[in-house]
């Protein structure tokens, strides 16, 4: 396993919604993934997400709150929460998980992507 370089790994793909596994320490996934619009309302029952935000600005829909995430800023989304997050403009994040977690939780939807696509 070399070095990562996020620049060139985000120029790979061009699709919104679709985490692309970049590395792996222990069962923890490193994933890149762009977003625009909306997402689902979701939760996952046994495991935390970090959204991590490289380039832009997302939110985070809670039950009681809407988290704003700016550009070198994270947040850990609780397992069990429901959440959705989305974005006006394209951001580009990173979300930090176990291996084998679908992006859409408890949820199916056109949205659920394909799980452990390495670029």
């Amino acid at each position: 396993m070399g070095k990562v370089n996020f620049i060139r790994k985000f120029s790979m793909f061009t699709d919104h919604w679709s985490p692309k596994v970049i590395a792996q320490m222990n069962d923890y996934q490193f994933k890149l993934v762009k977003i625009k619009g909306d997402f689902i309302w979701h939760n996952h029952s046994d495991t935390d997400e970090a959204f991590i935000v490289l380039e832009g600005t997302m939110f985070i829909e809670l039950e009681n709150e809407t988290i704003e995430l700016n550009e070198g800023e994270m947040y850990v989304v609780l397992k069990g929460t429901d959440h959705k997050p989305y974005a006006i403009d394209e951001c580009k994040i990173m979300l930090v998980e176990p291996k084998g977690v679908i992006n859409t939780g408890n949820k199916t939807s056109e949205l659920t992507s394909s799980n452990d696509v390495w670029i």
